[in-house]
């Protein structure tokens, strides 16, 4: 009889790509999982990986049998699920997030979380897109609140929240009358987001187009560096003002009024890789769409 352990180390295994991996993620050893996919092998009849100097890869009758295994753990999972309440749900979910949400609703869903699922763990890793594509991509986190969609194989996108951006600076800045140029605006640094973000490369775009050439700008991953450096008005900044509500009510920066083209919004989503234990992740990525919804909308 083949054991649905040995199914799911072949599962793991494939879906992270060596054996050192999947030993990781089944908390097992690398001589137990060889011995797992050799045993399925021998119970199959068939030869599931290539094993060279570089890793494992999956035959062709591997990549055949990979949709079947996924859809035997994926049964077993909603049998768990059916058979228990969803309010004791257990185990430990790695979240990553861009700081534009952990500076508007993010401590809100985490409330929510800890009431619902109060024996659920959750682990926080708050960095950029970029970061947090990569990290899903090689499993490192379960799920992500990024600058999305990420259109990838297996992955699922849920649309969380929509931000404008602006131009922002400090009062302390003599700039001039309004509305200004975008030449007036690029004699002096442009504070945004990371150099391999999308705000990033639209504005650099956009004052390269105007005739300002090598235009100074300054990108940080840290957005309450970026408020910071704009107060202290070491130059103008392009940020979404969502989060800004306090520093604008105290004067302690304005939004400015700017001759270009319209900034691009910042839409997020909720971001997974599908698999067999992606049901707790589906949930709080539902959870997150409700509570950036009543964020939107001012509903407490």
């Amino acid at each position: 009889m083949i054991e649905l352990r040995n199914i799911e180390t072949f599962f793991w295994v494939a879906t992270l790509g060596s054996f050192r991996a999947a030993s990781e993620k089944l908390n097992t050893t690398q001589p137990a999982v060889s011995q797992r996919i050799a045993s399925l092998e021998a119970d199959l009849g068939v030869r599931l990986f290539e094993r060279d100097a570089r890793g494992v890869k999956l035959t062709g009758k591997g990549h055949e049998l990979l949709s079947h295994a996924e859809r035997m753990l994926q049964v077993r999972r909603d049998m768990f699920e059916a058979a228990r309440e969803q309010n004791v749900m257990t185990g430990t979910v790695r979240i990553g997030v861009a700081e534009t949400i952990v500076q508007t609703w993010l401590p809100t869903l985490i409330e929510l979380i800890h009431t619902t699922y109060p024996a659920l763990v959750l682990e926080i890793e708050v960095d950029t897109t970029h970061v947090l594509r990569s990290h899903l991509m090689s499993r490192q986190i379960d799920l992500a609140f990024l600058m999305g969609p990420v259109l990838e194989a297996r992955v699922e996108n849920l649309p969380l929240c929509t931000y404008p951006l602006a131009w922002v600076a400090s009062p302390v800045l003599d700039l001039g009358p309004e509305p200004l140029t975008l030449e007036r605006i690029g004699k002096l640094p442009i504070i945004t987001y990371p150099s391999n973000s999308a705000p990033y490369r639209v504005v650099r775009d956009m004052l390269t187009r105007a005739g300002v050439s090598a235009p100074r700008m300054y990108g940080s991953a840290s957005m309450s560096m970026v408020v910071r450096m704009t107060q202290d008005g070491i130059g103008t900044s392009v940020i979404a003002p969502v989060f800004l509500g306090k520093e604008l009510a105290r004067g302690e920066l304005r939004i400015l009024r700017v001759e270009a083209d319209p900034l691009p919004e910042l839409s997020f989503t909720a971001t997974w890789v599908q698999g067999p234990d992606s049901h707790a992740v589906r949930l709080i990525a539902q959870m997150a769409q409700k509570v950036a919804a009543q964020a939107g909308d001012g509903t407490p």
